[in-house]
């Protein structure tokens, strides 16, 4: 069995505790981590050594090491003017330090466009006196299908925060203010606009959608890059050598029509062959060993990939762009 070579962690550990207030009533909580980082991180050599390669601050100008005690912030404001802050001056700017996330308002998750949210965290009750009042503001909070909107400062920075339930939980999503929301139509030039839809494209592309549905199983979904290269590491960890993969050459450019109708057959030809048990994803067979000591990724086949269909749960996971 080969070693899971991500950043797993035994068991979460709080990241930050206060009190989430409700009116007058202050709920001991804990700040945890509700997922991690299984991206393999490579460490640097020089080739032919276990050597690690290092990084030094240097002066660009004279190209000297420079000690971290002689190192200030400074601002580039353009045409060669900087300005410079010491980190005593830093601090004079940095958010009023607070162990409450004060609730102000209430609000139906689905007016809160899933491009808002950073990072999932989960709010668990510290200590048992905190049991009652933190199960009662999750049963109104699932009762009203409502979220609650505040403010949390966490390693001296502020941040919005929606705080939604579920069955176990309360879930704290942190969230980037409206001015940090890149504008779509000033920053796209070429989004499609006035596009006149045949009825018979809109007819077959919803043809296709409901040939596609199902329901949301995020154990459907694997990291089959991360599978590979575990493979890859376990193959030459044991001494075995890679054969170069064949590219995958580009897709042709079809009629709409044409695509629309052969994603149908195939989305139609997959379901009969898999009824919907097949993890998406499914990594490849492991590359051929020859004496060739190249590596090159393994090609894939396409396969049509199910989007979901579920019923609204009470407290669902917002969308994710990918990722601070």
């Amino acid at each position: 069995m080969r070693p899971d070579l991500g950043n797993a962690m035994s068991m979460a550990r709080t990241i930050w505790k206060g009190a989430l207030s409700f009116g007058l009533v202050n709920v001991p909580v804990g700040l945890y981590p509700a997922t991690q980082d299984k991206t393999i991180h490579f460490n640097q050599f020089e080739s032919g050594t276990s050597d690690r390669i290092r990084y030094k601050k240097v002066n660009e100008r004279t190209g000297n090491e420079v000690e971290g005690d002689k190192i200030v912030k400074g601002v580039d404001l353009g045409g060669g003017e900087y300005v410079m802050l010491s980190d005593e001056e830093l601090a004079t700017a940095e958010p009023e330090r607070s162990r409450l996330i004060g609730i102000t308002d209430f609000v139906d998750l689905d007016e809160i466009d899933p491009v808002f949210f950073r990072t999932t965290y989960y709010l668990a009750p510290e200590g048992e006196a905190a049991n009652r009042a933190y199960a009662l503001l999750r049963q109104v909070m699932r009762n009203a299908n409502k979220v609650a909107i505040g403010t949390l400062v966490m390693r001296n920075k502020e941040y919005p925060v929606a705080i939604r339930p579920d069955d176990e939980v309360l879930k704290l999503e942190t969230m980037y203010f409206a001015d940090e929301i890149r504008s779509p139509s000033k920053e796209l030039p070429e989004l499609p606009e006035g596009v006149d839809l045949a009825d018979r494209e809109i007819d077959m592309a919803q043809l296709l959608l409901e040939s596609m549905e199902s329901e949301w199983d995020p154990n459907r979904y694997h990291d089959t890059h991360r599978q590979k290269v575990e493979a890859l590491i376990e193959d030459k960890r044991q001494g075995n050598e890679i054969v170069e993969g064949t590219p995958v050459q580009p897709a042709k450019v079809v009629d709409l029509m044409e695509a629309l109708s052969a994603s149908i057959k195939s989305a139609k030809s997959n379901q009969a062959k898999v009824s919907g048990d097949e993890p998406v994803g499914q990594p490849t067979a492991p590359a051929k060993r020859t004496s060739r000591a190249r590596s090159a990724p393994v090609k894939k086949v396409a396969k049509p990939t199910k989007i979901g269909g579920s019923k609204k749960p009470v407290a669902k996971t917002p969308a994710r762009r990918r990722a601070s």
